[in-house]
């Protein structure tokens, strides 16, 4: 008997890459129902019939609701009988956060804000929130407002465990690969075009995660919250450069055009802050970051002596395990867009 047997699953945003390979992972177990919480209609019919095309025989599993996490009342309608839910809306994209920003708070703030009261109102058992790397340490607006987002999460997480009722957790990534937005398909596009691939910078860092291993972190972090953990997983990363020089071995090279780093760039990316690495517990595949447990009555403690405050370092794409290009190629062939790419290019000759 899985945890999942005979229960409800929302998650929002699902009509992105994340909640595809949820789908993937779930569909055929035996959950009893998968409640798809989107905007986007178009997408949502394209899942449906694909769903329908696809896996007819649990097709019926899945239930799709339209709706936007800004809006409180699309919550609440969509809320009774949910037993779990994994929360992926969000605005995602760096420039153009960077550019309306507001945007992002009312999605990535406001909206996570709405979900989690809509709810511990609801009953639900566990959330599972999926943040960024970008909220550590945050210098482009995406990653301010995710960063915030993880506040709001801490909180409602505390008045929810003072409660007894929703265990409210967060898991952050870095780089999903070949998920909406990821240079990836950018790069394999441009190699397909006949045109150089740009890069913005050759010495910049980024993990490398595939879709597969963030469902896992999620599924993790399900198993094994307590109230207001954050949950991070152990990330391979490699340099930019050495990422196009592996998509060039597998897909021709048409040379490369260095375009400078976009709005709200970093040279590397922060999984977690020296801060958190402190109060960090390792789990090996994973680290969990106890949610602070302080409240406002600081007057109520005495301190002797050092104060420690912070690791010696954050884990970051700097120091992580560095692929090399012939890692790094190995990497992203288990991603199921380049071997689907692969397949494509091979049968066109």
């Amino acid at each position: 008997m899985s945890t999942f047997r005979d229960a409800t699953l929302m998650i929002t945003g699902g009509t992105g890459s994340f909640g595809n390979t949820v789908l993937k992972h779930f569909l055929a177990t035996d959950i009893k129902e998968i409640r798809i919480f989107s905007r986007d209609e178009k997408k949502q019919d394209d899942m449906r019939h694909e769903l329908q095309a696809k896996h007819p025989e649990y097709a019926s599993k899945v239930k799709f609701y339209i709706g936007d996490v800004r809006n409180r009342q699309t919550l609440d309608d969509a809320m009774p009988g949910v037993d779990y839910i994994f929360h992926a809306a969000a605005l995602k994209q760096v420039p153009s956060c960077e550019f309306f920003p507001m945007e992002a708070v009312r999605t990535n703030v406001e909206g996570t804000d709405n979900m989690l009261h809509a709810a511990i109102n609801a009953g639900v058992k566990r959330v599972v929130c999926l943040s960024t790397d970008k909220a550590a340490y945050p210098i482009n607006a995406m990653g301010i407002s995710k960063a915030m987002m993880e506040h709001v999460i801490y909180a409602n997480a505390r008045i929810a465990a003072e409660r007894g009722g929703t265990v409210i957790c967060c898991t952050r990534y870095g780089n999903v690969m070949c998920s909406r937005g990821s240079v990836i398909p950018l790069f394999i596009d441009q190699i397909k075009a006949g045109n150089p691939i740009t890069i913005t910078d050759p010495n910049m860092t980024r993990f490398l995660m595939n879709l597969d291993e963030a469902v896992d972190l999620v599924k993790f972090a399900f198993e094994h919250a307590n109230p207001g953990d954050l949950f991070i997983q152990k990330a391979d990363a490699s340099t930019i450069g050495d990422l196009a020089k592996a998509v060039q071995e597998l897909f021709g090279d048409t040379g490369t055009r260095i375009i400078g780093t976009r709005h709200g760039e970093k040279l590397y990316e922060t999984l977690m802050t020296s801060e958190e690495r402190l109060r960090s517990e390792d789990m090996g595949g994973y680290f969990r970051v106890a949610a602070d447990s302080r409240d406002l009555n600081y007057d109520k403690f005495v301190v002797q002596g050092q104060v420690h405050t912070q690791a010696d370092e954050s884990y970051t794409s700097h120091n992580t395990t560095l692929l090399d290009v012939e890692g790094t190629k190995k990497k992203i062939l288990t991603t199921d867009y380049v071997k689907e790419q692969l397949k494509e290019m091979e049968k066109a000759g």
